[in-house]
């Protein structure tokens, strides 16, 4: 599932290529990825322009000059391309939105959603997440109290969307690695010292992923040569039996609260 870096990286691409353009034409082939009925939602969306895109946690939030928000969440198996029916990946569409000679391809919504909303029905949808990890509000001085309070593993509270907004299951593996911390130990039990290698190790690593355009293995355009390659600079994450970067030991895969966990016994504590 596209993590806080996955979205970011097609935020700011969607910022370059698409703000300021005027909605052509929708085309809905499956009514279940939307929430209104096909023709109230194309009528909504269709002749208006779309003036930001914005993120928040795993969601992009696309603003038409209606006041209305298009909220997107992608989930598992969830992609966007921008291009042209010639060029676009062979891959069933669920929503497909025209900005002239530029079509914005929703694929894989089985699980994921593009669903209008009013600014009110979007803060209510966005009530229970936690803070944004590259915010400049998210401080060390706060993250150190909030964690102090966890006594579930590193694992699944890093994953934990209300405690902070954004992080999966691979992040959350390559913060702990970063931090040299096991992704089993809690939150309540680390030092002081522990409690800040974690908290920069979430920044860390979260513009890491940013720097190489994240993990999604497919070009959000025909020439982009970003996005997915942290694929290829991963710590630990799907490096089952590799050695460690830093100790070369063997990594090793696990499994804590029913994910697949990955991390290095020998330098991770």
């Amino acid at each position: 599932m596209p993590e806080l870096p996955e979205m970011e990286n097609y935020k700011r691409i969607f910022e370059k290529k698409l703000v300021g353009r005027k909605i052509e034409a929708v085309e809905v082939t499956r009514e279940k990825s939307i929430n209104k009925p096909v023709l109230e939602f194309v009528d909504a969306v269709q002749g208006k322009t779309l003036v930001a895109v914005e993120r928040r946690a795993k969601h992009l939030i696309f603003k038409l000059n209606s006041g209305e928000n298009l909220l997107l969440h992608l989930m598992l198996g969830g992609l966007m391309y921008i291009g042209s029916d010639q060029d676009s990946p062979d891959r069933t569409k669920q929503v497909t939105i025209s900005f002239g000679n530029d079509l914005l391809f929703f694929i894989g919504l089985r699980l994921g959603y593009l669903h209008l909303l009013s600014n009110e029905e979007l803060e209510k949808d966005f009530h229970d997440l936690g803070p944004e990890p590259l915010s400049p509000n998210f401080t060390l001085e706060a993250f150190d109290q909030s964690i102090q309070k966890k006594r579930g593993a590193l694992k699944t509270t890093l994953v934990n969307q209300s405690f902070i907004a954004g992080i999966g299951n691979l992040y959350s593996d390559e913060i702990c690695f970063e931090a040299k911390l096991l992704p089993s130990r809690k939150g309540n039990e680390l030092s002081v010292q522990e409690r800040s290698a974690l908290f920069h190790a979430i920044q860390t690593i979260l513009n890491r992923g940013l720097t190489y355009g994240g993990y999604i293995d497919m070009p959000v355009f025909k020439t982009d040569n970003l996005t997915g390659s942290y694929d290829h600079h991963c710590y630990v994450y799907n490096r089952e039996g590799e050695p460690c970067p830093r100790c070369q030991s063997s990594i090793i895969r696990d499994e804590l609260s029913s994910r697949k966990t990955f991390y290095c016994l020998q330098c991770q504590k």
